[in-house]
């Protein structure tokens, strides 16, 4: 590890736990968190340093993607969130990849089976469904199962309110501009509509969303004054959840829903293409029952997906379906008011099929389970120590078995200040394309993970300032790489290493003015650093002018990055390994928020890249300049 970071996190724990010695009129904190147990767990009891993006967090970032928003949260980087509407994502925490970080829907592990890796496309979820998310980084395989290597992202979707009938309708409003290019139409569109409510022993919540985009090309023309085509994107998401009560002991909660995401994209970079498309149908249900009794809580959550995707390009049709299974039954049962323990068993099944004139997988062949018994428990003691560690045990159809283990321990020396330690090991199951495709390997390994971190979280001046700061080391073992001269899947040898640190501050200056910054450093080595910024900032200011009147300043920088991309010159078309560096870029975005009539009518006003900086996020691909957005919801 850098001894300049070492410096750095001793010094800053030292002036924390100095600050600590002087505070006097400390506060119960009242925020709890679940990703770190399953359970709602007050915060300052975590052994982790969680970042929650709450619902009110979401209003003060109206109008952004999911990727947009999560790209703001230290440690995170989302690659393609700046470029057009509907460009594919490349999700990095930690020098992972998409496949090494879990996305969590209300509580339910979410794949696509016929990808490339076992991997989410948050491209499919509105951020208008979205109640809140929990982002939990290091290994969490002991509760999570597999591609929890470097991170969880646990999104909780909206749910029923108090009221018998409720809901809300929106429409957005915006453009779809590149830099140095304006174009200020209205190209980018966005409306829905939600009801909500509750009578007796039943709830409810059904929201429909659709987005439709035009404006920019994907691919970036080499020369300036070359027009490519634009490239549309659009997307339509219903869901439906059902809550039954018979008792204050006894719940039961459904849920299906249904996305179609259309999106034309080009033919690589700098290479435009006139008639390339993909189209994405996804299909969820669910159903988790839950059962309290006097010494904890049974959980039980199932789902099902099924997966269609149509992909059209270089003139021939590839066709890919999934189906995943999953089945998560634990139990919190405390053994005393500082003890509780989680046991459990996951079952999770995946099969894929493709088909198209050069390949075809078929179900029979491509499909296997994990069967996963796991135990955690929980410490919370009175005089400041807490605990958590565990072990989960997977048992794999195809290729074999894999223990994982976590130990986090904690010390609050009051609701001040904590330090924390971990250290985590996770596994990351090979994909059913990497195993069974022409391309891939049935003797795989799973790729193997293992991080430690030391750090610490204060609050000062009574709790207007909290800060916190995390040092990680991660070690990476059978790395799935893939050879361009054999066309192969393969276990790359030896060890990957990352390191890093991640900190936040937050300042409350009063009751109408608070302000937020975090900033990450990574240190990589060569095989993960593609396009995995070294150093990476953000901050923000959100001023609450007046009872109606919000608006919100933010900044972000991103620093060069590394990137490797292969070319096939003629005669003979041999894959040449070529690298470059991409150039830092730099971001101001604002929002404004209007309280038109109260507790029925907002509308907002966002402007993204407003000094039109034009940057290359990813190489040969169009990126967005200075573009607007206008938007109205309604209550009711």
């Amino acid at each position: 590890m850098n001894k300049k970071f070492i410096r750095f996190s001793a010094i800053a724990l030292l002036f924390a736990m100095n600050t600590y010695a002087q505070e006097q009129e400390p506060k119960q904190l009242d925020e709890v968190v679940v990703s770190d147990s399953k359970f709602a767990l007050p915060k300052e009891k975590s052994g982790k340093v969680i970042v929650k993006i709450t619902a009110a967090d979401l209003k003060k970032k109206a109008g952004q993607s999911v990727a947009s928003i999560l790209s703001t949260v230290a440690g995170v980087e989302i690659n393609g969130n700046q470029s057009r509407n509907g460009k594919d994502l490349g999700l990095y925490i930690r020098g992972g990849r998409n496949h090494q970080v879990l996305i969590l829907i209300d509580g339910v592990p979410v794949t696509d089976a016929s990808g490339i890796s076992l991997s989410y496309d948050l491209r499919l979820l509105p951020v208008e469904q979205i109640e809140s998310i929990e982002i939990m980084k290091g290994a969490s395989s002991t509760l999570y199962g597999s591609g929890a290597a470097t991170g969880v992202i646990n999104i909780t979707l909206k749910k029923a309110g108090k009221k018998a009938i409720a809901g809300n309708a929106y429409v957005n409003i915006g453009t779809q501009t590149a830099a140095k290019n304006a174009n200020y139409s209205i190209q980018d569109y966005s409306q829905g509509i939600a009801v909500n409510g509750g009578f007796e022993k039943v709830n409810y919540f059904a929201s429909l969303n659709s987005t439709e985009t035009t404006g920019i090309s994907e691919a970036r023309p080499l020369n300036s004054n070359t027009k490519f085509e634009n490239d549309d994107f659009s997307r339509v998401n219903s869901l439906v959840k059902i809550g039954f009560t018979p008792t204050k002991k006894l719940s039961f909660d459904f849920f299906a829903n249904y996305d179609r995401m259309k999106n034309g994209f080009d033919a690589g970079s700098f290479a435009d293409d006139l008639k390339n498309f993909s189209l994405s149908e996804q299909f969820r249900v669910g159903f988790t029952p839950k059962y309290k009794y006097n010494k904890g809580e049974l959980v039980i959550n199932t789902s099902a997906n099924v997966i269609n995707r149509d992909i059209f390009s270089y003139g021939s049709l590839f066709q890919a379906k999934s189906r995943s299974v999953n089945v998560d039954a634990f139990n919190k049962y405390e053994i005393s008011s500082q003890l509780f323990v989680v046991t459990g068993a996951q079952f999770q099944f995946h099969e894929m099929s493709n088909l198209s004139e050069y390949d075809a997988i078929t179900t029979e062949m491509a499909k296997f389970n994990m069967i996963d018994p796991y135990v955690t428990a929980v410490y919370n003691s009175g005089f400041g120590l807490n605990l958590n560690a565990g072990a989960r045990y997977n048992i794999h159809s195809k290729y074999g078995n894999n223990l994982v283990y976590n130990v986090n321990p904690s010390y609050s020396f009051s609701e001040s200040l904590k330090v924390l330690a971990s250290y985590s090991t996770a596994f990351v199951t090979p994909s059913l394309y990497q195993l069974y495709s022409p391309y891939g390997d049935l003797d795989l390994s799973p790729e193997k993970d293992a991080t430690a971190e030391v750090g610490f979280e204060v609050s000062l001046a009574n709790k207007k300032v909290v800060l916190n700061a995390v040092v990680f080391q991660r070690e990476e073992e059978d790395a799935i790489g893939f050879d361009l001269m054999t066309y192969k899947y393969f276990n790359v040898n030896g060890k990957n290493k990352a390191k890093g640190l991640e900190t936040m501050i937050s300042y409350a200056f009063n009751d109408k003015v608070k302000f937020n910054a975090n900033y990450t450093y990574t240190e990589l080595e060569k095989q993960s650093r593609i396009l995995n910024p070294k150093h990476k900032a953000n901050a923000s200011v959100d001023v609450q002018a007046t009872e109606r009147l919000a608006f919100n300043l933010a900044y972000q920088f991103v620093s060069d990055r590394y990137l490797e991309y292969t070319t096939y010159p003629g005669p003979t078309y041999d894959p040449v390994l070529n690298s470059e560096i991409l150039k830092d870029y730099q971001l101001v975005n604002a929002n404004v928020r209007y309280e038109l009539i109260k507790n029925r009518l907002n509308v907002f006003s966002a402007v993204d890249n407003i000094l039109d900086k034009d940057f290359v996020e990813s190489r040969g691909y169009s990126t967005r300049g200075r573009n607007f957005k206008l938007g109205l919801n309604f209550l009711f």
